[in-house]
């Protein structure tokens, strides 16, 4: 996973990750599509120059309007976790269509689902 985060960063950006952290595992379910894994990091040091991307344009957002751009609603979840500076975490969001109907962080369910 390291070794494509940085290549991705490099090549979608231009930059190149100077200092950069493994926050967690999210595991996408949906009945639509086929499960998905991402691993998510955090960057605060980089060096170089934003280039031009072909896949959107970039832009540098404040974290606190983050969620004022269109989003997944499991992406509230770990945003949350992130800014509360959570250890190393595993969820799993599980989607219909659209709409999330479960999510379980650490093998507990946070949305939907049993309670544990």
């Amino acid at each position: 996973p390291e070794d494509c985060l940085r290549r991705g960063v490099r090549e979608e950006t231009g930059l190149t990750l100077t200092r950069y952290r493994c926050r967690g595992l999210v595991t996408f379910v949906s009945d639509r599509w086929p499960t998905e894994y991402m691993h998510l990091f955090t960057a605060d040091g980089f060096t170089g120059e934003l280039k031009e991307c072909d896949e959107g344009v970039l832009e540098w957002i404040p974290r606190d309007r983050l969620l004022e751009i269109p989003h997944w609603e499991g992406d509230e979840i770990f945003l949350r976790l992130i800014e509360e500076d959570v250890p190393f975490f595993s969820l799993k969001l599980r989607y219909r269509g659209d709409i999330l109907e479960e999510a379980v962080l650490n093998g507990r369910h946070v949305k939907g689902g049993p309670q544990l």
